[in-house]
């Protein structure tokens, strides 16, 4: 009798053990953070064009003459929460071009990481590659804005976006979440980049070397603010630094200063509405950059200023969204990342629809009606109007 009520002892024991080993969550890897996410767009640009000779080298390289089908974007987003205080977030573009007949090249375009300051991570430092928080389009990822392409003015800052530094940003928990479900909810948020952030950066662009040795310096303070069922942002931003123009952005007889570097500063206000379900964007910038001057065949300090306006409205119509939107833009003067710092006049505007059947796949038809002025040492008459209709399917995955 007491073998068997001690047998039936250990059998309870080893049912217990065995019950608590499998209720008990097993200890968290460092890998089960890890996400990997991404999307991919194809472009058609020459529907209905009326002028081949309009291009636009700032923006998708495939508009005008000799343009065909074209893969704009491929990227692979790979990130992870690998501790408490460090994030980690790498980007690689599979549709980067090296040059005009070589296309489809593999190129860093983030490469950074997170180092929280507290428990909540309010407080964080940004170290690598990644955008420069200057603008909300600029900010706004390529997979959620509207328009095609982003807009000359604001976009001339910084080509690509992004460059090599160290960003401090500050933004409390409430409104770090309220940045992610702007995105999440398809509200064409800008992700989160802090209420306030103070950075240094290299100042030549991403992918490119540091040519001098003085880091630009940039800061930016917004804040989303929610009024019943709208949600309202404002934001200033500005950066100041030095600019020097590298050897192949230079045209044989073209004159410049002794040491090629210019005066690169600019200050911009952004005010967004968010699509609930009407929506507005809006943004201006003013500064001074260098130019090149016809009247002198030289690349000179001179003043730039511009902006755009994007109105949209958001239809949830049977689990698909459509979002018909319309942009107007206006920039004028130089494009530092461009040869000879081209002097630019830029007046756009944009009629669209984007449809969404689900959150998969999206096809984004857009009216184009542009005049442009783009002049260098080489081509000093090159004003350009035409109209378009272009054509995006995009997969994110």
């Amino acid at each position: 009798m007491k073998k068997n009520l001690l047998l039936t002892g250990v059998l309870a024991c080893l049912c217990l053990i065995s019950a608590q080993a499998q209720t008990a969550p097993a200890p968290k890897k460092w890998y089960d953070s890890f996400s990997i996410r991404g999307y991919a767009q194809v472009r058609y640009n020459r529907l209905f064009e009326t002028n081949p000779n309009l291009k636009s080298e700032q923006g998708d390289k495939s508009i005008g003459d000799n343009g065909g089908f074209f893969v704009r974007r491929l990227r692979i987003i790979f990130s992870g929460q690998v501790s408490e205080r460090v994030y980690f977030y790498i980007q690689p573009d599979f549709a980067s071009s090296a040059s005009s007949t070589s296309l489809h090249f593999g190129q860093i375009r983030d490469a950074y990481f997170d180092l929280g300051l507290d428990a909540k991570n309010e407080f964080r430092f940004r170290v690598g590659q990644s955008k420069v928080p200057f603008g909300f389009e600029n900010m706004q990822s390529s997979q959620n804005r509207l328009p095609l392409d982003r807009n000359d003015a604001l976009n001339s800052a910084v080509s690509n976006e992004r460059d090599l530094g160290v960003f401090f940003y500050w933004a409390p928990a409430s409104v770090r979440k309220l940045y992610s479900s702007l995105v999440a909810d398809g509200l064409k948020g800008s992700g989160d980049y802090g209420v306030f952030g103070l950075g240094a950066y290299n100042g030549q662009t991403a992918n490119k070397p540091e040519l001098n040795d003085a880091p630009h310096i940039v800061a930016r303070l917004t804040y989303p603010v929610q009024i019943k069922n709208q949600i309202i942002e404002a934001g200033i931003q500005g950066y100041s630094g030095e600019w020097v123009m590298a050897a192949d952005q230079l045209s044989a007889g073209v004159k410049a200063t002794s040491n090629k570097a210019y005066l690169d500063e600019r200050y911009a206000a952004s005010f967004v509405l968010y699509p609930k379900p009407f929506g507005i964007q809006a943004e201006y910038n003013v500064g001074t950059g260098p130019e090149f001057n016809k009247a002198t065949d030289a690349i000179e300090n001179q003043k730039l200023s511009g902006g755009y306006v994007t109105a949209s409205y958001k239809i949830d119509w049977k689990k698909q969204v459509i979002i018909p939107f319309v942009r107007v833009q206006h920039y004028e003067g130089g494009k530092k990342h461009e040869l000879d710092a081209r002097s630019y006049r830029v007046d756009e505007t944009e009629l669209g629809i984007e449809w969404q059947p689900n959150k998969n796949f999206e096809l984004v038809a857009m009216y184009t009606m542009a005049t442009r002025r783009a002049e260098d040492f080489k081509l000093q008459e090159n004003l350009q109007s035409g109209n378009m209709l272009r054509l995006q399917a995009q997969v994110n995955f």
